[in-house]
C-alpha cells in the first residue's frame, strides 16, 4: 500500500531505539490473545494493494462496506432485541420502542419456542416467558404483532431449529392482515449449524436441519423476496468463548456451506446468496472487531467471485447485523456496563455494519427494564447524531494498524477454512468435536488471563467496590405469564377444527417422507392453529432427534 522509502526506515529503526525503554507491566495482545506490536508503519502494509484489497466503498471487495454512499447515504437500522413473557407484554414493549425513535424490531423467543416445545409440554415448566417471549401458535404471533403492520416494519427474529414454523406463523399473520408477502421485509435467524457449534439448542439431526433452511431458501427467493431467510451468526460462538477470528472464520464457513447446500439442491448462487445476511458480536477490543468486520467483507466477496462463480455483485456482499457482546457485561458494577456498550457499538459502526442493537445495562441481572432499553437506544442514537462518526465512510482505513490487522485476521481465517475442509467439511468437523474443543480452548485461555490478572476487567476482578449494592430496577417475570399461556393454548385446542389440525400434521409428515418443500405444508398446519410443538414432533418422527456425540 505505501512502499515507504530508506529514509522512513532509518528513522524507525532509530525511534526504536529510543522507545526501547521500561514498558509498564501489562500483556500487551487482544482479547483473543493476538500479540499487539508496540507501533505500526508503512512496512506493516508494505504488501497490501490498495485498489485490490482496499479499494472504494461499494465496490469489490467491499472491505469499505457495500454502499458507495455509506451512512452519508443511509444509517444503519437501530434495532432492540425485545422480548419477554407473554404476547400482550412484549407488543407494548415494540409499541414502547417504536415511539422512541427505533426503528426495526427484534424477536427475542423464550426457551421452550427456541426449543420447538409448546407451553404445556411437561419440559417448558418454570420457562415461559423468561429469556423471551413465549409464542405456541398463531394465535400468540397475532397478539405479538397486533396493531404493528408488517408490511411497513422491518422485523428481525432470532430463533434456529423452528425457525420454519415460527416462518410460517409471521407469514400468516401478514396473510391476516392483508399484506403481500412481496412487501415483507426482515430476517429470520435459522442458523442451524452455529447451534451444533455452539448455542446447543437444535432438534433434528444435521442433513435433515440443513434440509429444512434450503426448503425455506427456496420458498422465499419465490414468494417473499425482500426477506432474508438466514442471518448466519457469529454472536453465539463469541459468546460461548471463541476468539474473534474463529468467529471470523467459522461463521463464514457456515456461510459457505450454505450456499454449497443451496446449489446442490439446484438453486443458481445469483438467486439466493443476495437475501443471505450474517450477525456478529461486537467485542470490547475496539480496533479487533473493526478489523473483524473488514475481513469478512473482503473474504466472502472473494470467495462468492472466484470459488462459488457468483456474478451477481449482490452476492458478493456481505450484509450484517451487529449486536454488542453481552458476555462482556458484568453484573458488578452494572453502569460500566453502558460505557462498555457504547464502545462496542461505536466499533460496529466504524466496521460498516447494516443495523446494529445495543445491550442493555442490566441485561446480566435479568431482562432489561424500559428505562434500561431506552439507554440503550439512546447510546445509537448519539453515535448516529452527535459524534460525527457517520460523516466519512470507512475513516480508519488507510491505518497501519487497522489495515495490518484485517490483513492478518484474512490470513488467519483462510488457515481455518484449510482445517476445516481436511476434516470433510462443516458438519463432518462438528460431528467431530472440532468447533467446539476449539472454542473450549480459548475460553479457557481468557479465563486464566483473567483469574491471574494478565486481562482487566473493571469492577469484576480489579477496582472492585466492597460492600457494592445494586441500586437499578429490575424486571421481574411473574409466574402468572405461563398460567396465562397455558390457559390461551387449552381454548385453541378446544375452539380450533382437530380434524383440520390432523390432517394438516398428516400432510406435513408425509411431505417430509417424500421430500417436498415443506414451507406450504407449514403454513397449512399453522392456518389450522397447529402448535409449534405439534409441527415440530411431527418432522421429528421422521427425521429423528440430535443427540451430541461427546467431546473431550
Amino acid at each position: 500500500m505505501n512502499n515507504g522509502s530508506d529514509k522512513i526506515w532509518e528513522e524507525r529503526r532509530k525511534w526504536k531505539v529510543k522507545a526501547s525503554g521500561r514498558l509498564r507491566e501489562a500483556k500487551f495482545t487482544s482479547i483473543s490473545g493476538e500479540p499487539i506490536e508496540t507501533l505500526y508503519g508503512p512496512d506493516d502494509v508494505n504488501e497490501i494493494n490498495f485498489l485490490s484489497e482496499i479499494g472504494f466503498p461499494g465496490e469489490f471487495p467491499y472491505t469499505r462496506g457495500i454502499h458507495p454512499t455509506g451512512y452519508r447515504g443511509r444509517l444503519w437500522t437501530m434495532r432492540q432485541f425485545a422480548g419477554f413473557g407473554t404476547p400482550e407484554d412484549t407488543n407494548a414493549r415494540y409499541h414502547y420502542l417504536l415511539e422512541h425513535g427505533q426503528t426495526g424490531l427484534s424477536v427475542a423467543f423464550d426457551l421452550p419456542t427456541l426449543m420447538g416445545r409448546d407451553v404445556d409440554d411437561p419440559l417448558s415448566e418454570g420457562e415461559v416467558g423468561i429469556c423471551g417471549v413465549s409464542v405456541s401458535s398463531l394465535a400468540d404471533m397475532e397478539i405479538l404483532f397486533k396493531g404493528i403492520n408488517l408490511g411497513e416494519i422491518s422485523t428481525s427474529m432470532t430463533i434456529n431449529a423452528p425457525a420454519v414454523m415460527v416462518m410460517a406463523f409471521y407469514l400468516a399473520v401478514a396473510e391476516k392482515q392483508g399484506v403481500d408477502f412481496k412487501k415483507l421485509r426482515g430476517t429470520i435467524q435459522a442458523d442451524i449449524l452455529k447451534e451444533y457449534i455452539a448455542q446447543k439448542e437444535w432438534i433434528y439431526p444435521p442433513e435433515p436441519s440443513m434440509r429444512l433452511i434450503i426448503d425455506m431458501f427456496e420458498y422465499m427467493n419465490k414468494e417473499v423476496p425482500q426477506w432474508n431467510p438466514i442471518s448466519v451468526s457469529g454472536y453465539h460462538i463469541r459468546e460461548a468463548g471463541s476468539t474473534a477470528v474463529q468467529e471470523l472464520a467459522f461463521t463464514l464457513a457456515d456461510g459457505f456451506a450454505y450456499i454449497e447446500a443451496g446449489m446442490a439442491r439446484g438453486l443458481a448462487v445469483d438467486e439466493f446468496a443476495p437475501r443471505i445476511s450474517f450477525f456478529f458480536n461486537s467485542h470490547i477490543d475496539f480496533f479487533e472487531e473493526i478489523a473483524k468486520f473488514r475481513a469478512a467483507r473482503r473474504i466472502w466477496a472473494k470467495r462468492m467471485k472466484n470459488k462459488y462463480g457468483a456474478k451477481n455483485p449482490k452476492s458478493w456482499m456481505l450484509r450484517f447485523h451487529t449486536q454488542t457482546a453481552g458476555c462482556s457485561l458484568t453484573a458488578q458494577q452494572p453502569e460500566n456496563n453502558i460505557i462498555r456498550t457504547a464502545y462496542e457499538a461505536l466499533a460496529g459502526v466504524l466496521g460498516g455494519t447494516q443495523s446494529l442493537h445495543t445491550n442493555s445495562m442490566d441485561e446480566t441481572l435479568a431482562l432489561p427494564s424500559e428505562k434500561a432499553v431506552k439507554i440503550a437506544l439512546r447510546t445509537q442514537q448519539i453515535i448516529a447524531y452527535e459524534t460525527g462518526v457517520p460523516n466519512t465512510i470507512d475513516p480508519l482505513a488507510g491505518s497501519y494498524f487497522v489495515e495490518a490487522l484485517t490483513t492478518k485476521m484474512e490470513q488467519e481465517a483462510e488457515s481455518y477454512f484449510e482445517k476445516i475442509d481436511t476434516l470433510g467439511g462443516v458438519i463432518p468437523a462438528l460431528e467431530a468435536g472440532f468447533f467446539q474443543r476449539e472454542i473450549a480452548d480459548a475460553a479457557y485461555r481468557y479465563q486464566r488471563e483473567l483469574d491471574l490478572k494478565e486481562k482487566i476487567t473493571v469492577g469484576m476482578n480489579d477496582f472492585i467496590e466492597e460492600d457494592e449494592k445494586i441500586d437499578i430496577p429490575i424486571l421481574v417475570i411473574s409466574p402468572e405469564v405461563e398460567i396465562k399461556q397455558r390457559k390461551r393454548l387449552a381454548n385453541i385446542r378446544q375452539s380450533r377444527n382437530a380434524e383440520a389440525v390432523e390432517r394438516s400434521l398428516v400432510a406435513l409428515r408425509q411431505g417430509a417422507v417424500d421430500n417436498k418443500n415443506l414451507m406450504p405444508l407449514l403454513l397449512d398446519c399453522t392456518r389450522s392453529y397447529a402448535t409449534l410443538g405439534e409441527m415440530c414432533n411431527a418432522l421429528a418422527e421422521v427425521f429423528g432427534v440430535y443427540e451430541e456425540p461427546a467431546v473431550f
